[in-house]
């Protein structure tokens, strides 16, 4: 395969300016048909349970009984400077006029106040009147501009209306509209840190700008090709993409074409030291490395695609685009790198010589110490690896989830100052009330309603319930809000959906409802199907992927014993860069905990593409075999990767830690345990831990295969 796809591309010239042509003809026709990535992001999906999920179905049943109350609500806390209710007052009213006369916002559907209403106070004033609530209905997505435009023109309503009072806009509404502006306005900044980044690590590398220009060339390509294609799959209907799919997919395809283009590179430089033939030198080069880079891309590819398991939206939807990310930066590493590297002839190596840059393919002297440690005493580098894996590990202690998006913005937002005040004047629960839903097609009646209003007031760890229950105009449905007395996005107001569920149904058979379906709606009963949602996924996925990665390596590497002990390393490098995170962002810099996603991103990404070092390693080893003993196979192998796929790591650590910069938790912590993990996988696993392990096992290494005397390995006898 390989060598009738190199001869088709670099046999010439000519046929090496053919195909940077034909890339860059593909990116401008994709780019005129395709719509713009922003212009498809779906950031609503991504934070939903899954639609099977009993809380989507009470949000359907909602909708469908009360249609009047669509839309989705703004809350706008109105908070007096030292608890003045009278200024207090005087702003919630004045704010609800305006939202409710002929110069209201377009798009405002409909306002809950006390102002005009003194009998709806409940739940709407604090105790003290300090603290006023005017919720405004917004219609429309919020993924959509109108909406985020809306929310703008109440904001400014609010804040023009507040007097001596202290206003700011929260709730579902607010917060969706302030993630939106958090990722939007990260996306510049991480762009150009990711560009300006690679740049002056590829010029360390390189000390050539026109090689380091070629790595930048080529990700911009792929690039292009992925957002273009995605965004038409996504308008289809295919997937969807959030923003922060998007931020990933960025740092992603730098880290990973970069590291592309260094093996590849590397090999030709190393090819050149025998063939002065720069063609004949790239098709031995890539030759050597295709089979290695091509493995390397399918782990990751297929590791993405393993995510279509999830039950979860956040994590099914987030592999398809990153999978054809990879696909097209793996294609364009076949074809438009050597094609460019090769066009630019000696210059690329300019100022150094071809046969300078040529030398420093052998491997520097630091590398060779690295590969006499690790043969020489084996069992001291496992001990020693394996000991600071485990006490990294330790960090786990303190590890715990955090299902509270808001609480994860790195900026002050008004939908966070907002969360704060209504807290500080109401109480936790107030943030976000919950649904209690009761549908009969028999009918309920409102004697049976109050019923079940009174049996979940007597549940524990209920605050209030909310007025009278509501009933639908046809009379078979009856919502009930209920207020808990603790985080609304807690772990124990998660563990209350069940009781509360079991309450009402009790209440509804006493009371004689026919036939009743109970069902828990409001954020609190979402999320706890997210994190049931993603408790189940997780356990999928570490089996598929470790499986993937298995099957992969075994073939190869022609072997079943070494996927074993390689896949094992993976799991003691995540264990210990979760539990180096948790200490990090837990226990020093102070998070409420780990977004409830991270943990299943690291693994997957870690293990896909820290697998990928161990695959330029082995695959090497295996090659170094055919002509040399294990031992020096095994220096040899260490020698030739050590700089470059070092080189790779850094490259690929730094893009991820470029995530670090986004005002988002979840971000800052998926970057840091990337950077953090490659790092490990880099100078720990990779360059002591696998070579030491070989070095242990010996010739049973690749069993089935064995691996003899002489260095050269042979299939086991049928």
């Amino acid at each position: 395969m390989y060598p009738n796809l190199l001869r088709m591309f670099l046999a010439s010239r000519l046929r090496a300016a053919a195909t940077v042509g034909l890339w860059l003809i593909i990116v401008g026709v994709l780019a005129a048909v395709a719509p713009k990535l922003e212009s498809v992001e779906d950031n609503a999906s991504a934070n939903l349970p899954p639609a099977a999920s009993d809380s989507m179905r009470a949000r359907q049943l909602l909708r469908q009984a009360f249609p009047e109350q669509t839309g989705t609500p703004a809350i706008i806390v109105v908070h007096g400077r030292g608890s003045d209710r009278q200024a207090t007052a005087d702003a919630a009213l004045r704010i609800n006029d305006v939202l409710t006369g002929p110069d209201r916002p377009g798009g405002v559907a409909g306002v809950i106040s006390a102002a005009r209403a003194p009998q709806a106070a409940e739940g709407l004033v604090s105790a003290d009147g300090g603290t006023q609530l005017v919720v405004a209905n917004v219609q429309g997505s919020p993924s959509d501009a109108s909406f985020r435009y809306t929310v703008a023109a109440v904001r400014r309503v609010a804040d023009q209306q507040a007097g001596d009072a202290e206003v700011a806009v929260t709730g579902p509404a607010g917060i969706a509209t302030d993630t939106t502006a958090v990722f939007s306005g990260g996306d510049r900044t991480l762009l150009l840190a990711t560009v300006v980044l690679v740049v002056a690590i590829l010029l360390a590398i390189y000390r050539s700008p026109l090689m380091a220009l070629i790595p930048l060339l080529a990700v911009g390509v792929a690039m292009r090709v992925a957002q273009s294609l995605g965004a038409l799959m996504a308008h289809a209907g295919w997937f969807d993409i959030s923003s922060q799919t998007a931020s990933i997919m960025t740092v992603l395809l730098f880290g990973v074409g970069t590291d592309y283009a260094l093996i590849i590179t590397a090999r030709y430089r190393e090819a050149l030291i025998d063939e002065p033939d720069r063609f004949r030198a790239m098709q031995i080069a890539m030759r050597g490395v295709g089979e290695t880079v091509l493995s390397s891309a399918s782990t990751v590819v297929l590791a993405m695609f393993a995510l279509l398991v999830s039950a979860s939206p956040a994590l099914r939807g987030f592999g398809p685009y990153l999978a054809l990310g990879v696909a097209a930066m793996a294609l364009v590493a076949f074809t438009f790198i050597p094609a460019l590297v090769l066009l630019a002839g000696r210059a690329v190596f300019w100022p150094l010589s071809e046969r300078r840059a040529a030398q420093r393919g052998l491997g520097g002297a630091a590398w060779h110490r690295v590969a006499r440690l690790v043969t020489d005493a084996p069992a001291k580098v496992i001990a020693g690896v394996v000991a600071v894996l485990a006490l990294l590990s330790l960090g786990l202690v303190n590890y715990r989830t955090s299902f509270d998006f808001v609480s994860g913005f790195r900026i002050e937002t008004d939908s966070a100052r907002g969360q704060a005040l209504l807290r500080d004047g109401l109480g936790p629960g107030e943030i976000a009330p919950t649904t209690v839903l009761v549908h009969s097609s028999a009918g309920v009646t409102a004697a049976q309603s109050a019923a079940i209003a009174a049996a979940l007031r007597a549940v524990d760890g209920v605050a209030r319930v909310g007025g009278r229950p509501q009933l639908s105009g046809d009379g078979t449905a009856a919502a009930v809000q209920v207020v808990l007395d603790v985080d609304p996005y807690g772990s124990h107001a998660f563990d209350m959906v069940a009781p509360l569920r079991a309450a009402a149904g009790t209440a509804a058979a006493n009371a004689g409802v026919g036939g009743a379906e109970v069902l828990v709606a409001g954020e609190t009963a979402q999320t706890a199907d997210i994190r049931d949602a993603l408790d189940r996924d997780m356990g999928y996925i570490v089996v598929l992927v470790l499986a993937i990665v298995t099957v992969v390596l075994g073939l190869l590497l022609r072997s079943v014993l070494a996927p074993v002990y390689l896949a094992m390393t993976l799991v003691l490098s995540f264990v210990a860069t979760l539990g180096a995170t948790t200490l990090l962002t837990l226990t020093v810099l102070g998070d409420e905990g780990i977004g409830n996603r991270v943990a299943a991103y690291i693994f997957v990404f870690l293990v896909a593409l820290g697998v990928d070092y161990n695959i330029f390693v082995m695959s090497r080893l295996k090659q170094e075999l055919r002509v040399r003993a294990l031992p020096e196979a095994i220096r040899a192998a260490v020698t030739r990767t050590g700089g470059v796929v070092s080189s790779a790591g850094l490259i690929l650590a730094a893009t991820f830690a470029v995530l670090m910069t986004q005002p988002i938790r979840e971000l800052f912590q998926f970057g840091f345990a990337m950077a953090f993990g490659i790092l490990l996988d880099t100078f720990l696993i990779r360059p002591l831990l696998v070579p030491a392990i070989v070095t242990t096992l010996g010739t049973k290494a690749l069993w089935p295969a064995r691996i003899r005397a002489i260095g050269a390995t042979e299939s086991p006898a049928p």
